[in-house]
């Protein structure tokens, strides 16, 4: 399990190893002592215990059934399988094109019921226009010089929103009130953005709230992230993508979600704030 630079990440896999730290702790056992009863090296018990060195899944099973919690150790390897599934790099992700990191998430969407998510860079994709989708995915072929497949990934988000107007799915989303100022393509297709919003904001199953940008709010940004039901999180960053699985992860995003919420507006109150971008918008044109 390669050390990531991601700090979530990072983070995770210290919590394996404090908890596995407790279990020697509460067996009564030194490092040294534990190392021999698990027959391996002096050493690794302290690098494991100091995320030096991951465990595998049998170094796992054998710590549990040395300190007397092999009750344990089939979570335990589970976390230990969530934490190496959490960071995919994005050079990994999207080696094959654009097209195909678009549609590998389609099984994801298709089983999923509520949809969650939050935003503070980018609009969520689920509610971007095509224009407002083309930019976006131009710009990261570009600057990573990928093959150019934008037209066929296009395609494949576009597929993927009609999941908005299919039944049986409920979609909330948290967008940060600066959005709706950060240009995105040009004037024409930041207007026709936001005018999109309020289209998707009547639909019956969805949820639009706007997070206002004031200035005695004491919950400030973070990273774009994905509820799916109750079972994933998907985060994004500059260094990768985040897969989180565990459920006290998912139970502080789902947290997260909920501040946001208790802060954005919604309604009459969210498209005055729409109406009040693109009469920006106007005046910087004229």
């Amino acid at each position: 399990m390669a050390v990531s630079p991601s700090s979530s990440v990072q983070q995770a896999r210290q919590l394996l190893a404090d908890r596995l730290r407790e279990l020697r702790e509460q067996a009564g056992l030194t490092g040294r002592d534990h190392a021999h009863a698990c027959g391996w090296h002096g050493a690794k018990t302290s690098r494991i215990e100091n995320g030096k060195t991951a465990p595998s899944a049998d170094d796992i099973r054998t710590w549990c059934r040395t300190t007397g919690a092999d009750d344990l150790a089939a979570d335990l390897v589970e976390s230990l399988r969530a934490v190496e599934g959490m960071f995919i790099e994005w050079r990994r992700m999207k080696r094959n094109g654009l097209r195909r990191a678009q549609e590998s998430r389609t099984p994801l969407y298709e089983r999923t019921r509520r949809f969650r998510a939050y935003s503070s860079h980018l609009l969520p994709g689920m509610i971007q226009t095509p224009a407002y989708t083309e930019h976006v995915l131009g710009s990261i072929q570009r600057r990573r010089g990928l093959v150019d497949d934008v037209e066929q990934a296009l395609a494949a988000r576009v597929k993927r929103q009609r999941l908005l107007h299919r039944g049986g799915r409920v979609f909330a989303f948290l967008v940060e009130e600066s959005l709706l100022n950060t240009g995105v393509g040009g004037p024409d297709v930041m207007a026709d953005q936001l005018r999109h919003l309020t289209e998707v904001a009547s639909l019956p199953n969805v949820s639009l709230g706007i997070v206002p940008a004031r200035p005695d709010r004491d919950v400030w940004p973070v990273e774009d992230f994905w509820i799916y039901d109750s079972a994933q999180v998907n985060v994004e960053l500059v260094s990768g993508y985040l897969t989180i699985a565990q459920p006290g992860e998912i139970a502080l995003y789902t947290d997260t979600f909920t501040q946001f919420a208790e802060l954005a507006v919604y309604g009459n109150e969210a498209r005055a704030l729409i109406r009040a971008a693109l009469d920006r918008l106007s005046d910087r044109a004229g």
